[in-house]
């Protein structure tokens, strides 16, 4: 199908999808069509396109059954990256964010440049234009007529035997959204400039930056830089072993007051994360370019070898404190997200060091990151994290504040099985979260989120 084609359909496929229906199912319905339809569009199939396939699919299953932001996030992240694949597949994924904001804010004019995306046709054939000029065009004005008239008097309507049954105003709200969004997804467009620097963003340096082994300040030359970040990686080296001493001492030995635990652990774990940050912004400084292929730089790769192996022994013990504080008082979304961010800065720092040992370009790191980045949305979708919470607390009685397990999402067998053993029911807002699953169950099936399916009404 034409460019034009494609943005029609898929406009009348989310108008049916979504009149008069709220946010469900008819999202991840929607997104299976963007999916088909684009494979059936995408003659080169690479092998990262045929793996966003796969990540759309899991997506689309996560946003039918949770129906929440993340699966909404790793829904569209997946979508957009199939989409960029299937027409740039050129273009390093980093790319893909600036462009679709930029596509987002001029989606709204663009659609008036009609040269863009609807194609000028000359039809030669007689009968086809008198079809067109006899019946289509006043078929179209008849009916658009009507539905104004029928809409001003209902005497009109029977007159010919038909109430109309539309939200005239919320159907074309509903396609012009539907309208927006295909157009945006089939008529997007990537600035020359993009492609311009997309070399730039390779993850091999070029012959020529090889060759050029160039120093990062004017008034410095090489073998100074090579002596300066060889004297700077010692400090820090040593600095950091006497961090980490101390950062051992204060977690393991260190008699904590327990009224400021939570905020004393959250407060060392941001720490080390930024430390190991701001630790990979300093390497990615010396070896942005030349000293990646300086034989002389032996002694400086080495050093910052060292360094990533302390950062990485940071980050071991960081997450054996986070281990031992949910033995300790049971398992939240907080502590599981530290460990989210403790495996990010952990694959970080493997990547820097792949970095120096096989003499990639800073942009490999962050091609490499934004993938990963992209990997932890998706699983944040996929898992039922409220449910693993509220289980693990209760298997092991820590972490069972009734108010605590009613926050959780989607963990109601388990609360409820919770609740009705210890005697809670019927308290501590749990009527919230019930007429929440009556909402849903009784809501049409377009609207609805596939998980409450899976729990049973309680009859009163």
């Amino acid at each position: 199908m034409k460019k034009h084609q494609l943005i029609i359909v898929t406009t009348a496929i989310f108008s049916l999808l979504f009149y008069n229906e709220s946010l469900g199912i008819n999202l991840a319905f929607f997104a299976l069509s963007l999916l088909f339809i684009t494979i059936n569009q995408t003659k080169t199939k690479t092998t990262l396109f045929k793996w966003f396939i796969a990540t759309t699919l899991l997506s689309v299953a996560a946003f039918a059954y949770y129906g929440d932001i993340a699966s909404f996030f790793a829904l569209s992240l997946s979508l957009i990256f199939l989409q960029f694949q299937s027409q740039d597949p050129q273009l390093k994924l980093i790319q893909t964010l600036p462009i679709v904001i930029l596509n987002m804010v001029t989606s709204i004019g663009r659609p008036l440049i009609f040269s863009q995306w609807f194609p000028r046709t000359k039809i030669d054939n007689n009968v086809a234009k008198k079809i067109i000029a006899y019946i289509l065009i006043p078929s179209v004005f008849l009916v658009l007529f009507f539905i104004a008239y029928s809409f001003g008097s209902d005497t009109f309507s029977s007159l010919f035997l038909y109430e109309l049954d539309l939200d005239f105003w919320h159907f074309i709200l509903i396609s012009c959204v539907g309208f927006y969004i295909s157009f945006s997804f089939w008529n997007y467009f990537t600035p020359n400039y993009c492609h311009t620097i997309n070399s730039k963003l390779a993850d091999k340096f070029s012959d020529q930056a090889k060759e050029l082994n160039k120093g990062s300040f004017s008034f410095l030359d090489l073998t100074f830089e090579r002596k300066s970040g060889e004297i700077s990686l010692v400090l820090l080296n040593f600095m950091l072993v006497i961090f980490i001493a101390t950062y051992n001492y204060e977690q393991f030995f260190k008699v904590p007051n327990s009224t400021n635990l939570s905020a004393a652990t959250h407060d060392r774990v941001n720490a080390v994360i930024i430390s190991i940050i701001m630790a990979v912004a300093v390497i990615l400084f010396y070896f942005k370019g030349g000293f990646n292929f300086d034989p002389k730089a032996k002694l400086l790769k080495a050093l910052a070898k060292v360094w990533i192996g302390l950062n990485a022994i940071l980050i071991i013990s960081s997450a054996i404190k986070n281990s031992e504080y949910i033995f300790e008082f049971g398992m939240t979304y907080k502590r599981l997200g530290v460990y989210a961010f403790l495996t990010i800065t952990f694959i970080g720092l493997v990547i820097t060091f792949l970095k120096i040992k096989n003499k990639k370009t800073n942009a490999f790191l962050f091609n490499q990151m934004f993938l990963y980045l992209y990997a932890l949305v998706l699983v944040c979708a996929i898992f039922n994290w409220g449910n693993l919470i509220t289980t693990y607390n209760i298997s092991v009685n820590k972490g069972v504040d009734p108010q605590f397990i009613s926050r959780l999402n989607y963990n109601d067998k388990a609360r409820r099985a919770y609740f009705k053993e210890n005697h809670l029911d019927g308290t501590y807002n749990e009527e919230s979260k019930e007429r929440e699953i009556s909402h849903n169950q009784n809501t049409s099936f377009l609207s609805k989120n596939l998980y409450y399916l899976t729990i049973e009404q309680i009859k009163k």
